[in-house]
């Protein structure tokens, strides 16, 4: 089995991680930093908003088994992309809508997907979701991984 990543950036890590977890092909997820500067981001430092990170899932997934198009499905149904660094309560650039790529051929179908919800006028506003590069991905801490199945209770959730 020949996995691949996809990464997602929704708001609350925890919300997005819970909304990919139990995708029939996802093997694994791990929430963390990515799409900034700092190096070796913790928590502290990204919700200060000044490290150009975006809270963020990265996901495992068999391809034979789910899409990245229907990865991208649960991506576009368990937010708003239309608002600007921010989900429900939660504001800031760490907070923003992002498909950070790992190939051309998922940049491809990402904007393509983008470009249909927006002829398709499914939403209010204009899609603000950025379509950019996978950089370097930091792993969140511990406490951080799987933490809305661990307490029950979490971030605000658009699903």
């Amino acid at each position: 089995m020949a996995l691949e990543t996809a990464t997602f950036a929704a708001g609350c890590f925890w919300g997005v991680e819970e909304a990919f977890r139990n995708v029939k092909g996802v093997i694994s997820t791990e929430v963390g930093y990515t799409g900034g500067r700092t190096e070796n981001p913790t928590y502290r430092d990204v919700c200060r908003g000044d490290t150009g990170h975006a809270e963020a899932v990265n996901i495992a997934f068999d391809p034979a088994v789910v899409s990245l198009g229907e990865l991208l499905d649960a991506f576009w149904n368990s937010h708003d992309p239309t608002t600007r660094n921010r989900q429900g309560p939660d504001i800031g650039s760490q907070y923003r809508s992002a498909v950070f790529y790992h190939s051309g051929e998922q940049r491809t179908l990402a904007e393509e997907a983008k470009a249909e919800l927006e002829k398709a006028g499914r939403f209010r506003g204009k899609i603000v979701t950025e379509i950019v590069p996978a950089g370097r991905f930091w792993r969140a801490e511990e406490y951080q991984q799987k933490y809305f199945m661990k307490n029950g209770r979490g971030c605000h959730l658009s699903f």
